[in-house]
This record gives C-alpha cells, structure tokens and sequence, in this order.
C-alpha cells in the first residue's frame, strides 16, 4: 500500500500564527545547554527575594546588589 508523500513526512505541530501565514520559515529550536531552567521547586526563594528587595531599595542600582545575585545565582547552580 502506497502512502502519500503528505503522510510519509514527519508532522510538525502548528503554532497560532502558522495557521493563520504567519511565521513562515521561523522553526522552533530548544534552548541551548547551560540555560537556568525556571525554580519550580521554588528552591531558592529566600535569595531571589533578598535580591529583588535590594534592588527596590537601591532604585534599581544593581551594582549595590552584585553580591545577592551572585548568592542567587550560585544556589541555582547547586540545585
């Protein structure tokens, strides 16, 4: 039994704009290696908080919060 060339390729799912002509020749790639992936786990939200208060207090001068966000960062590399 024959199949169509349609049906032999493999199917890529539509995005909003594609149905509609949208994003044409724009394919979606996954992030590269050593991207954070999100805190889901909410693991370091004592540090991230520290951070942000900082900075709402420093009127977002985020040298006076350098070492906060390194804090923050090196607990989401642990994790």
């Amino acid at each position: 039994m024959l199949l169509s060339k349609a049906l032999q390729a493999p199917i890529d799912f539509l995005v909003a704009g594609e149905v509609f002509g949208g994003n044409r020749g724009f394919r979606r790639i996954p992030p590269e290696k050593g991207i954070f992936p999100l805190d889901h786990f909410h693991e370091c939200d004592s540090e991230k908080k520290l951070y942000l208060g900082c900075i709402k207090v420093s009127a977002h001068k985020s040298e006076q919060c350098r070492h906060l966000s390194k804090k923050y960062l090196q607990c989401r590399m642990a994790k």
